[in-house]
């Protein structure tokens, strides 16, 4: 099952991309619900992580990007437990750690995390981090240095696994709009797709660069089908369809 948050029915500045995104879901025959009371719709960043024991994990949702902005700091324990969605066999972290930063491989063995990671955590020394997040997510941990003109640092803006041992990153489609010198768009962000057991939900943007982009993931992804989502309405406010998706 996948989950949004019930945000993206209701603001009218989301509801073009939504619509479409619903639509193609429904096509494939996905099924997908929402989540009632998140003050964003960035609920990959507040949504606990899975491991490969089924377990899940909490980090504390507190990143440098918000700090002026508070109201949009969603709160998995006080704000949606039990009152949005039922999770069970939850582990609570007080490492501050988007979701959006980390991307596991298909048997969840393995996750990439940027460097954004020791900033936002500046009283824990780097080794000892590391080793608490080894345990908590069962998995090795490769550290990528984050990207100077994304303000998330996130690695999920980076990088995708294809398979356990090869990965897909950004470097053919650098995104940056130079509309938006503060960093904030994902406009060109090919890499923050959904995926699911059979489909890559790719996002477009109605740019040049969009039939490239899906001929290079339908190259690379020779076993899913692949299916281009204009999301330009979410992804000006700073994300894809990674960032705004949770699976359960």
């Amino acid at each position: 099952m996948i989950y949004f948050s019930s945000l993206l029915k209701t603001d009218p500045k989301y509801k073009p991309a939504a619509d479409r995104i619903f639509v193609a879901l429904d096509s494939c025959g996905i099924k997908y619900d929402f989540i009632e009371g998140a003050k964003s719709i960035w609920v990959r960043d507040f949504m606990p992580a899975k491991t490969k024991s089924g377990k899940y994990v909490s980090f504390r949702y507190e990143p440098s990007y918000l700090d002026d902005l508070p109201e949009l700091r969603t709160k998995f324990k006080e704000d949606l437990l039990g009152k949005a969605i039922d999770v069970q066999d939850v582990i609570y972290s007080d490492i501050n750690l988007d979701g959006g930063n980390f991307v596991f491989s298909p048997s969840r063995e393995k996750v990439i995390i940027s460097d954004r990671i020791f900033s936002e955590n500046p009283a824990r020394e780097a080794d000892e981090l590391l080793s608490v997040l080894r345990n908590l997510l069962e998995a090795q941990v490769t550290i990528i240095s984050s990207c100077e003109y994304d303000m998330t640092g996130h690695a999920d803006g980076m990088v995708r696994f294809v398979d356990e041992n090869t990965i897909v990153t950004t470097f053919n489609f650098p995104y940056f709009d130079p509309g938006d010198p503060a960093g904030i768009s994902a406009v060109g962000s090919y890499i923050n797709f959904l995926e699911t057991e059979r489909h890559i939900f790719l996002p477009v943007f109605g740019i040049d660069t969009d039939d490239e982009a899906i001929a290079a993931t339908e190259r690379i992804y020779k076993n899913k089908t692949v299916v281009p989502v204009n999301v330009k309405e979410i992804a000006v406010e700073g994300g894809g369809l990674n960032c705004i998706s949770w699976e359960m």
